[in-house]
């Protein structure tokens, strides 16, 4: 049985809470000074979350913007797989790089089955 729109969107938004704790860690992170590239996936985080937030009561809506963000979510991921490793070898730059590849992932996986699409 395929979830609702509404259990999608929940799941969703539990998938964007460990996106932001990827932004919250590099946001803090002193190797973001010395290497501001690492703001990309921040803004970016900041930027979809917001647009998500503003929909939550409306799931044919979140769903729709979520498919118009994930490409420029997906684009910021790949730059921080690249910029991250260049800023720190640290185990917790590695972990954020997979958390926020997983998070990409999951979310793209979660519009690609059980949710209507809205155009």
């Amino acid at each position: 049985m395929s979830p609702t729109p509404e259990q999608t969107v929940s799941r969703c938004q539990a998938v964007m809470a460990h996106a932001w704790m990827v932004r919250t860690f590099i946001k803090h992170a002193p190797e973001a000074e010395e290497f501001p590239e690492l703001m990309e996936i921040v803004r970016t985080v900041f930027d979809v979350s917001r647009a998500l937030e503003a929909h939550a009561g409306d799931p044919a809506a979140y769903l729709h913007t979520l498919r118009k963000k994930i490409g420029k979510l997906r684009a910021a991921a790949d730059k921080f797989r690249h910029d991250a490793p260049l800023a720190s070898s640290h185990t917790n730059f590695q972990q954020a790089v997979i958390s926020i590849d997983t998070c990409v992932a999951d979310l793209a996986e979660l519009l690609d089955g059980g949710s209507t699409s809205t155009g």
